[in-house]
């Protein structure tokens, strides 16, 4: 036997090892204050307060939080197995009788597979019905199987229904309440897991069907939703090195769209940019530049989203970079299209 070895190469031995799994991924930076699985919580203490609470989903209870709930409320608690459009009946059928149901399963099976059930049977009686889909838009790195890109562009055309699109764990506990207090149905874009705490930084709450400033900025103005404005108060953060003041405007309400917020912020003489973590088609840039249109408005609108193409498979931060939805590629267009402008 030879006596004689090799040192290991431990160049790489450091480095993080990037996961795909839909389960256990996070876009939570390294380091990152996060709020565990905050929706779950949001729901128990909104249950407490409100008997007519109950939880279903489609066997994806851990992986929507709703486990949380199932263990303070197990009577209150109905599992429907794989079956997404029973889930949807279901939850429509408990609303008829008093109750305020929630019910989670993926953003791509509540928007895909169950959107007759949720239109016809929830949407259109006006219920107070709450779906909950996970993994929105580009959350996980399972590819286009389990990658919601287009949920809200398929959602915004059905009347009645309200879609939030959370920031952050702040975002969704206090959406929670609201969203069990407001008569008519509702989606829910579930950030879920070890959640970012970001917009406790801010003066800041929720508001049902309001878009928020977070910060003013004479330069650049960003309007974001759901993780996208954590991106864009980051980006904003980095821009500001560059001597770029930028503005962020945070719109967690993608319908009712807050028109007369948005409105406001467009009569100054700023670059405009939308960030959404969503397809450019169909979702907040469509929102605000309907918007525009609507007003006369002869403002560009840059948008920042995902394209409209079926996208790969792997792990999360590769594909933000590859697609710009990462601070780093936002900071990037933002240059670009400044000095496309002209400005200095």
């Amino acid at each position: 036997m030879s006596t004689t070895s090799e040192a290991p190469d431990t160049t790489t031995a450091t480095k993080p090892k990037l996961k795909t799994s839909a389960m256990i991924a996070s876009f939570a930076d390294p380091g990152q204050r996060t709020a565990p699985a905050p929706f779950g919580h949001a729901l128990v203490a909104a249950a407490e307060a409100d008997p007519r609470i109950v939880g279903l989903t489609a066997d994806l209870g851990k992986y929507t939080d709703m486990h949380v709930f199932a263990k303070a409320f197990p009577d209150r608690f109905f599992q429907m197995g794989m079956a997404e459009q029973l889930l949807i009946g279901a939850a429509a059928g408990m609303a008829e009788t008093g109750m305020i149901p929630f019910a989670s399963t993926y953003a791509v099976f509540a928007a895909r597979r169950a959107y007759d059930f949720l239109c016809l049977d929830i949407a259109e009686p006006n219920l107070n019905v709450n779906v909950v889909g996970g993994l929105p838009g580009l959350t996980t790195g399972y590819g286009p199987s389990h990658q919601a890109t287009e949920d809200m562009a398929i959602f915004r055309g059905m009347p009645n229904l309200t879609i939030i699109d959370p920031c952050d764990s702040v975002d969704i506990e206090q959406a929670v309440p609201q969203l069990a207090a407001s008569p008519g149905p509702s989606y829910l874009r579930l950030l879920r897991g070890n959640v970012p705490t970001v917009l406790d930084e801010y003066d800041y709450t929720f508001e049902l069907g309001k878009a928020k400033q977070l910060r003013p900025g004479t330069d650049v103005l960003f309007i974001s939703s759901g993780l996208m404005t954590m991106r864009a108060l980051q980006a904003a953060e980095q821009l500001a090195a560059h001597h770029v003041d930028v503005a962020v405007v945070h719109s967690p309400t993608i319908k009712p769209f807050d028109t007369t917020t948005i409105l406001d912020e467009l009569q100054q003489d700023r670059l405009v940019v939308t960030l959404e973590n969503h397809t450019e088609v169909g979702g907040l840039f469509e929102a605000v530049a309907g918007v525009a249109v609507r007003a006369g408005s002869g403002r560009r609108i840059v948008p920042v989203a995902l394209p409209d193409r079926f996208l790969d498979a792997g792990a999360l931060p590769t594909l933000h970079e590859r697609y710009g939805l990462s601070t780093n590629r936002i900071v990037q267009r933002v240059l670009a299209e400044l000095s496309r402008d002209g400005a200095p």
